[in-house]
């Protein structure tokens, strides 16, 4: 299964710029690499922070920018946006018996789950008891086949000292749920930090972020309050086969330099 990751998209409204970098022309640029590049993917999955503000208008734009992608897509809610504005705009995109933007798919390689860590006017996610509900519904629907999970928030530990305060806010409740799991998980993917991250949880369960496709820090760890940075409009590329769970960064304009022999080996 071929899956591409788009993250923190955070469009707004149409010539808008968002912390000094046009969103628009960034996800105008990785969606159309994307759909030269990549029509064959199974799916598209975008781990939230779709708009920056949670404008009626940016979610249109969104609309609009993803209108020509011919594979199925899965949008998650981060903590820049507004649920009520996305419904308006995507009525028909998958939702619990709550009204929350999560929901399941099974493959041939096990379930997909794509969880819901909005909450109005907070900045660290929460995933509180009747999400957790759906959650042990949905592990148990998957019997004992491996999932893959996709959220906004990291709910693991980053060690940014940045996003300490501002991930998922819930003692570890989700990680503990998940670990128990028969199944096993395959990996978690997340947004909201910005940069690449890739590690593995305290109970052996391996994860991986995005890079925003729109500004991304300059990697200092140990500040509150890091640099934003602009770059070229980037993408992931998920796979899920028999080689197991793979992620390659995808980066828009880049330029070739020299081209790399053939290497046989051994």
């Amino acid at each position: 299964m071929k899956i591409i990751q788009l993250t923190d998209t955070h469009l707004m409204p149409p010539g808008v710029p968002a912390n000094g970098v046009d969103p628009e022309a960034q996800l105008r640029a990785a969606v159309a690499d994307i759909l030269a590049n990549h029509d064959d993917a199974d799916l598209l999955v975008i781990t939230g922070d779709l708009c920056n503000h949670g404008d009626p208008e940016a979610y249109e734009l969104l609309r609009e920018i993803l209108a020509p992608v011919p594979f199925p897509a899965r949008l998650m809610l981060g903590n820049h946006d507004r649920r009520p504005e996305f419904i308006a705009a995507f009525p028909d995109h998958p939702r619990d018996t709550n009204g929350h933007v999560q929901s399941v798919m099974d493959t041939e390689w096990g379930r997909l789950l794509f969880l819901d860590t909005h909450e109005a006017d907070v900045i660290g996610g929460i995933y509180g008891p009747d999400r957790m509900a759906w959650l042990d519904e949905a592990l148990k629907g998957a019997d004992e086949k491996p999932v893959t999970v996709f959220l906004h928030h990291p709910p693991i530990r980053d060690g940014i000292r940045h996003f300490r305060d501002i991930s998922l806010h819930d003692d570890g409740a989700m990680l503990a749920r998940l670990a128990a799991h028969p199944g096993g998980v395959r990996h978690i993917v997340f947004g909201h930090i910005h940069i690449p991250l890739a590690g593995t949880s305290p109970e052996g369960i391996a994860y991986s972020s995005g890079q925003s496709c729109t500004h991304r820090f300059i990697t200092n760890l140990n500040v509150a309050d890091p640099w934003w940075t602009g770059g070229n409009p980037c993408y992931r590329i998920l796979f899920i086969d028999d080689l197991g769970f793979r992620a390659f960064g995808a980066e828009v304009g880049q330029r070739p330099t020299e081209r790399a022999p053939i290497c046989t080996g051994p």
